[in-house]
């Protein structure tokens, strides 16, 4: 287990105690994750901050607070509060009909879905499948909005009725990304820098990777017959070699920005939950204003399997009435960030591993301890 003490908070964080590392060990040791990493957070600062496991299997390289995973849609929460802030500076209307913004998002017939409905998941939006919506680090990037036209030019892109159920969709986040583009007039990765991450202090995350941080590598773990399968699936240059079980990726970018596009620590995404534990606060620097940051998790729109805010949801299960929280999933990563607004605390796992673990008693675990 590796600790930290980042700069930035009032306080040094501490190792977990004895027993919850014991807890997160078990549960990684019955999910075969590779390596993880998490932090615990108020709204003053990081409470606890720890790695564990191999952040990169062949290397032996330890997982730390600093080290750097995809947030795939974990990016969705931080998406959403740069809308909220250019909502709140009067450059967009969350009333406002999409196709006002961006005319090839027009729905057929009458029915003409708003900017708050893409926040919301009830723009009636399909989600098809983005299993190659992804490109090597190395690779050129491919124009977000070439993804998003091709998808709106699709049968059936608006799938479900407008403004009804909450049905999840990347395709709604992409677009709202191309909706920030066009009333910026800016690429949306500057925009959502200027809006949050540098005014929320978030230095260390962004759409690459950093030189000087140690990233994690993605892990499937798969047999070994499988690996030519997994060669077609994933686009060429993706994956990389097979160290015991697990399958490594090579370092990727997600194509569309807006719905997954962020790469980070657990520190980073430890402020981000402060921010919105302040109440779109974060060290005297005001982000978002507090009937805002409220409104975006306040979880008034029910759906399959999660319910949802804008840029949060919640899934069912005892207790969950305390949280909000946001996925982070894709090929080789699999990570969660919850809020627990009552009780004043933020915890994110960021973890290797591409399927899931049985990480809800940890975060209980974490979210009942006593911080000193």
């Amino acid at each position: 287990m590796q600790s930290s003490s980042p700069g930035g908070s009032s306080s040094l964080p501490v190792p977990p105690p004895a027993e919850l590392q014991d807890a997160v060990t078990a549960m990684m040791r019955a999910g075969r994750v590779p390596g993880l990493s998490l932090a615990v957070v108020d709204r003053d600062g990081v409470l606890c901050a720890a790695g564990f496991g191999r952040a990169d299997l062949a290397g032996g390289v330890p997982a730390t607070p600093g080290t750097a995973y995809p947030w795939f849609s974990m990016t969705k929460p931080v998406t959403a509060t740069a809308v909220m802030a250019l909502a709140e500076a009067g450059r967009l209307d969350l009333q406002a009909p999409v196709d006002d913004y961006v005319d090839f998002l027009r729905a057929p017939g009458a029915s003409r879905p708003t900017v708050e409905q893409l926040l919301t998941h009830t723009a009636g939006l399909s989600n098809p499948l983005p299993i190659r919506w992804v490109h090597p680090a190395g690779a050129p990037t491919p124009p977000a909005g070439d993804l998003l036209r091709r998808l709106m030019g699709r049968r059936r892109a608006y799938r479900y009725p407008v403004g009804e159920r909450a049905r999840y969709s990347n395709v709604g986040y992409l677009a709202l990304g191309r909706i920030v583009e066009a009333v910026t007039g800016a690429p949306f990765e500057s925009c959502l820098r200027e809006t949050v991450l540098d005014p929320a202090g978030m230095t260390r995350t962004g759409f690459a990777y950093r030189e000087d941080a140690a990233a994690a590598t993605g892990c499937l773990r798969a047999p070994r017959l499988a690996d030519p399968l997994l060669r077609l699936l994933l686009p060429r240059g993706v994956v990389g070699s097979r160290t015991g079980a697990h399958l490594g990726l090579r370092p990727f970018y997600v194509d569309g920005p807006a719905y997954g596009g962020l790469v980070g620590d657990v520190l980073d995404a430890g402020r981000f939950l402060r921010l919105h534990l302040g109440d779109g606060q974060i060290d005297g620097r005001r982000v978002l204003s507090a009937d805002a940051a409220r409104a975006m998790r306040t979880i008034e729109h029910p759906g399959r399997p999660f319910d949802h805010g804008i840029g949060w949801f919640r899934g069912p299960g005892p207790g969950s009435h305390e949280w909000v929280e946001h996925y982070g999933t894709g090929a080789g990563f699999w990570n969660v960030m919850r809020l627990y607004p009552e009780r004043g605390l933020g915890i994110v796992v960021m973890a290797n591993s591409t399927t899931a673990y049985d990480v809800g008693p940890v975060l209980a675990r974490l979210a009942a301890a006593t911080w000193a």
